[in-house]
């Protein structure tokens, strides 16, 4: 099939991609992670970090490192993609299950796209409401309205949408980075990096690693119609860099602007004002081009939502996957975050979004320690793809390897996991509040996945690889 035989609307959903419907370039690929952090939740993101508690200069090294870090992960999911030519969450059905994913990964993940969207949500009506002086809600249901159709459109409009929006977004990001460090916004005494205190330090590296960690549960889905023969370095390194050098930069961004702010301002008053200070009228150009970026993400998060309600679903009872269901999943995304956003509230925003962010962390590293260790260090990529389909298959219905895997790593990690408010785990309290979870999460989970994989009749599985 030619690029120009390639339906408008996506007709593929959970299901596997053709070798002949295998297409587009790595390039795309680095475009769509690119742009990804490049929008108003990317900038938010670095708002938050700010009000952890640590300096500005102990913010920005623990958001460079903690990007690194996540996106590590993230960018490794991603080279399944071409492997497989499937969905990021039904390759993990022979790790867990026919029916194990669906009661555990994949509700998780759907969790993921609509706390994610429900912050785009607030951040999206709140821009609205900035530019043009609409209500809220209003500015949610109308940016929620355009990324619904990119969603609806799918994979091939998502990455189109993405390659054009790159240069455009690297000038206005790079005139936002003018007029926030060469203005005279930031105070002199932000510079000063103060003491090193490993609580607020911790805080941010888990908070900004699980944002680019966030990824993964659906990274692979924009990687799945590359064609078999490129190799995973390749796709590692289109997805790793983009992501990571683009997360910093809009992090450490929004850290810097927050840090001009007067003192409770919402990431969308905080950037306007800054990027006022270059010259008057730039604060709405700013605003407005990182709420097109959002409406990307927006859609993304749709697109990804409707597939996991699809995949949950046909665990169950067999799904056809038909465009006319992504029409009704994508629908149930839609109202199930304006609902949340509602309730919410803009002021709530921070607090929302930096406890959505960890949590979520904290449920998909065991997830993806035992998804990259069965891909890479067990099967090596050898999959019965027909079988990943069959509920009686050979993977079966409930995988009790990486379900106990799964238990045992997050049992491991909540003693000490740190939720600002809500939650301080026993052993990290004893080391003065740290957060270390992330550190025994995953060496946890993937060391008992690997030695439960020891049992794995794995000669005869490879049999039936094509």
């Amino acid at each position: 099939m030619t690029q120009a035989e390639h339906p408008a609307i996506e007709r593929h959903s959970i299901d596997w991609i053709p070798l002949s419907e295998r297409h587009g370039r790595l390039s795309s690929l680095g475009a769509i992670w690119f742009v990804g952090s490049l929008n108003l939740t990317g900038f938010a993101t670095g708002v938050v970090t700010l009000s952890m508690g640590a300096t500005l200069v102990w913010t920005v090294v623990a958001t460079v490192l903690g990007s690194l870090f996540g996106t590590f992960f993230m960018a490794f999911h991603s080279a399944q993609g071409p492997q497989l030519g499937l969905p990021q969450l039904v390759q993990s059905r022979p790790q867990f299950g026919y029916v194990g994913a669906a009661l555990t990964v994949w509700v998780f993940a759907l969790v993921n796209y609509i706390g994610y969207n429900t912050s785009d949500a607030l951040l999206a009506g709140d821009a609205m409401h900035s530019l043009f002086g609409l209500p809220d809600w209003l500015g949610y249901v109308l940016a929620a309205a355009v990324a619904t159709v990119i969603a609806l459109l799918g994979h091939d409009w998502i990455h189109a949408v993405n390659r054009w929006l790159t240069w455009p977004f690297v000038a206005v990001m790079a005139a936002i980075t003018v007029a926030a460090l060469l203005t005279g916004g930031i105070p002199g005494s932000a510079w000063e990096a103060g003491p090193f205190e490993p609580t607020t330090f911790m805080l941010v590296f888990v908070f900004v690693a699980g944002f680019q960690l966030g990824w993964a549960p659906y990274v692979s889905d924009y990687s799945r119609y590359l064609r078999p023969d490129i190799s995973v370095r390749r796709t590692f390194w289109w997805t790793y860099l983009p992501s990571a050098l683009s997360g910093i930069w809009v992090f450490v961004l929004g850290a810097a602007v927050s840090a001009a702010a007067p003192k409770g301002a919402t990431p969308v008053a905080a950037l306007r004002l800054a990027a006022d200070r270059l010259f008057s009228g730039f604060g709405a150009v700013a605003v407005g081009v990182l709420l097109i970026g959002l409406l990307s993400i927006m859609a993304i998060n749709q697109y990804g939502g409707s597939l996991t309600m699809i995949s949950i679903a046909d665990s169950f009872r067999p799904v056809r996957p038909t465009r006319e269901i992504r029409v009704v999943t994508i629908g149930i995304m839609l109202v199930s975050v304006g609902s949340i956003a509602s309730f919410v509230g803009i002021d709530q925003f921070a607090w929302f979004y930096a406890n959505v962010v960890v949590l979520l962390t904290y449920l998909f590293i065991p997830w993806t320690a035992i998804n990259l260790v069965d891909y890479f260090f067990v099967r090596r990529g050898r999959y019965v793809i027909a079988e990943i389909f069959n509920r009686d298959g050979i993977y079966g219905r409930w995988a009790w390897r990486g379900n106990l895997a799964y238990v045992i790593g997050l049992a491991a990690m909540t003693p000490f996991m740190v939720v600002a408010g809500l939650y301080t785990g026993p052993v990290a309290a004893l080391l003065g509040g740290v957060d270390y979870s992330l550190f025994v999460g995953l060496p946890v989970a993937g060391g008992c996945y690997l030695l439960f994989a020891r049992s794995l009749d794995l000669a005869t599985e490879r049999e039936e690889v094509h």
